[in-house]
């Protein structure tokens, strides 16, 4: 009798030519991390996931006090609070997921140093995570419109564009802070202040119509710009001015950000397990 024996090849670069196949074999693993980062962060809390909607709702209020009421800021003919919330969503996304992604090797040290899987599912997951709050969140805005009996126009059907274009900003800047964080532990500490200093910087508070017009395009250069302004621009409808030469800036950002992002994280992801 003939004994049948499997043999095992190792090939040598197999793991990088069929990374991708793998992102997609490793699914089940992107679902549960998702799952399980949701079910933690409002695990033990009293009101659960309210608080996804309390702590953008007490940020809408601040803003329009502070330049609504204070600075006496216009708002583009629509209700500031509408104003405010159209840019809040793709914002607390944005800082949400940048502060989670950048954050999300670290906290899985544990699964990174002891089992292979393409390390890009954990900062994509996180990313998940942030979008559901974003979703989640996005029960103010249309209890707002309900309020204040605004209604959108054909513009909203535009507003997955927009969607995209927020999700991949936070994927891009998410994969350099996880990167860079395993590298460099002092990251976790820049990551808070770049959001709290975002925050001000962006047209969250404000329509970025105020900014001077020899301005605008030098504005655009914080690639939010352009995403707010497209959420605005889709949720407010013609009340709202749409600035095409920053948005086209703010985009190729984005796009620069997205890529360069991704070959950062496959170049330095191979060190990861050694030096997390």
């Amino acid at each position: 009798m003939q004994s049948h024996q499997s043999v095992l090849i190792i090939e040598a670069g197999r793991t990088e030519r069929h990374y991708w196949r793998d992102l997609w074999r490793y699914r089940e693993l992107f679902y549960f991390l998702a799952w399980r980062d949701i079910l933690v962060r409002y695990k033990q809390t009293v009101i659960g996931f309210a608080w996804a909607l309390i702590r953008p709702f007490l940020t809408m209020v601040v803003f329009v006090f502070v330049f609504s009421k204070l600075a006496k800021l216009p708002s583009d003919g629509v209700p500031y609070p509408i104003l405010v919330f159209a840019a809040l969503l793709p914002w607390q996304f944005f800082a949400n997921a940048f502060t989670e992604a950048g954050n999300s090797l670290i906290g899985n040290a544990n699964m990174i140093s002891k089992v292979y899987f393409p390390r890009l599912v954990i900062p994509a997951s996180a990313v998940i995570v942030s979008f559901v709050d974003f979703l989640i969140s996005g029960i103010i805005l249309l209890g707002l419109m309900l309020w204040y009996g605004f209604a959108p126009d054909w513009r909203i059907f535009t507003l997955p564009l927009f969607i995209l274009i927020a999700f991949a900003a936070a994927m891009g800047v998410g994969l350099w802070t996880a990167a860079l964080n395993v590298k460099y532990r002092d990251f976790r500490y820049i990551i808070p202040f770049v959001v709290q200093l975002g925050l001000y910087v962006s047209p969250v508070g404000f329509s970025s119509a105020i900014i001077p017009e020899q301005w605008r395009l030098l504005y655009s250069i914080n690639p939010m710009v352009g995403v707010i302004d497209g959420f605005r621009w889709a949720i407010l409808g013609g009340n709202t001015q749409f600035y095409w030469p920053g948005f086209l800036l703010s985009l190729f950002l984005v796009m620069v950000i997205l890529v360069t992002g991704i070959v950062y994280f496959r170049k330095t992801e191979k060190t990861f397990a050694d030096v997390i």
